[in-house]
């Protein structure tokens, strides 16, 4: 992450914890350059450009020689700047986790495809059926969600990949919860995301590797597409 940018952040929190735990008020000063210097460790001058940003909004009123001070009716703008860099900083994630899945998971359904057991194929059928269960219980749409990518991994029989996958299967939960809570906001696409799931288990099935590859780069695409639709 940009370093500037996490300055500005760590600023903005500290002025809206102050804020909302001691009351303050319009008017009342927050603490100064040195202060915040030396409570995230950082220069003066990174502080001093982050209160200016600040200022150039309208949340704080910087005067000459005489510190700064919550502008007067911006209270509320601090909790709106730091939700919205978290916002931010959140959809980057999400979007560079995508980006990290469609690396791995589109060979992977490849080599499934050529390597899957008839024990890895009826594991991945299986996590189908929880999906298909899973229209009103969001949670455990997640759980068959990363399942059924994890079971795509063990049918390739590559344990570095499976180790891989393994490792950063919290990550892809989590990826997965948010990517379902934007995409879900229509009902419709519990469907339409489970019939994608049932392409790319079939595709593996027949032993179409090509195909495989193909569904499982649209599926990743597709997340990528209506989550930029949904912000």
């Amino acid at each position: 992450m940009n370093p500037k940018k996490r300055t500005y952040e760590l600023i903005v929190e500290q002025i809206n914890v102050l804020s909302l735990e001691k009351n303050l008020q319009p008017g009342d000063r927050i603490p100064s350059e040195r202060d915040l210097a030396s409570l995230f460790g950082v220069s003066r001058n990174s502080v001093r450009e982050a209160l200016k940003g600040l200022e150039s909004k309208g949340v704080i009123e910087i005067r000459q020689g005489g510190g700064s001070f919550l502008a007067p009716s911006k209270r509320d703008l601090l909790g709106n700047e730091l939700g919205t860099h978290i916002d931010e900083t959140k959809a980057l994630l999400i979007d560079e986790m995508l980006e990290l899945r469609r690396a791995f998971e589109v060979e992977a359904a490849s080599l499934a495809a050529q390597r899957a057991t008839p024990e890895n194929l009826k594991a991945i059928k299986n996590v189908l059926i929880e999906m298909a269960k899973a229209a009103s219980d969001p949670e455990l749409g997640v759980q068959a969600d990363l399942d059924f990518h994890l079971q795509v991994a063990n049918a390739t029989r590559n344990q570095l990949l499976i180790d891989l996958m393994g490792t950063l299967a919290s990550r892809m939960e989590e990826n997965i919860r948010e990517t379902r809570r934007h995409r879900f906001t229509d009902a419709s696409r519990h469907q339409g995301t489970l019939k994608e799931h049932e392409e790319i288990y079939l595709a593996i099935a027949s032993q179409n590797s090509d195909l495989s590859k193909q569904l499982m780069d649209r599926h990743i695409s597709r997340i990528r597409s209506e989550l930029y639709k949904s912000t």
